[in-house]
């Protein structure tokens, strides 16, 4: 038993850019990261959000991270991707500048969030993994939404779904 508490666990992370900040997502819970497509305006949407994208026929909304933690506007680039996640019984896409690389981080290195994060709300952070050469803010893509706007996102996609036929 004291060999197993002692070995450490290692978390699989997709890490991205966002405004020159490097964040990272458990790999568990990313579906796919795919390229811009054309997104489809929905009316009423929440400002962070984008719109729909249908994939593969299924109608996604498109919450734009930027957007979200009040970052200036950017146009889509080259390297601009959406981050397909499962979020409880929902599909969503998030809209990232970069998408680096997959990394396998230890535990260990892994410090709570600091008390004020900059620019961004620290409750979507779940800590900062301190890595040779940077730190990677750990997001917890389930608090990037209230409840209240996961709720809100759902006439959006049968909006458009009604739309599509």
């Amino acid at each position: 038993m004291q060999q197993q508490t002692s070995r450490s666990q290692i978390l699989q992370l997709v890490s991205f850019l966002i405004e020159n900040e490097e964040f990272g997502v458990d790999i568990l819970n990313v579906q796919e990261i795919i390229r811009p497509v054309d997104i489809t305006r929905v009316p009423n949407a929440p400002a962070f959000v984008e719109g729909v994208i249908n994939l593969r026929g299924r109608i996604v909304p498109v919450v734009d991270l930027r957007k979200r933690f009040n970052l200036p506007r950017r146009e889509r680039d080259k390297n601009s991707r959406i981050i397909v996640v499962e979020l409880g019984d929902k599909i969503v896409g998030f809209m990232v500048d970069a998408v680096r690389e997959v990394l396998r981080v230890d535990a260990g290195v892994i410090e709570p969030p600091p008390e004020l994060a900059i620019g961004i709300d620290a409750h979507y952070i779940t800590g900062v993994a301190k890595l040779d050469d940077r730190l990677l803010i750990l997001l917890d893509l389930e608090r990037i939404l209230t409840d209240e706007e996961k709720h809100r996102l759902q006439p959006l996609q049968e909006t458009a779904e009604a739309e599509a036929s």
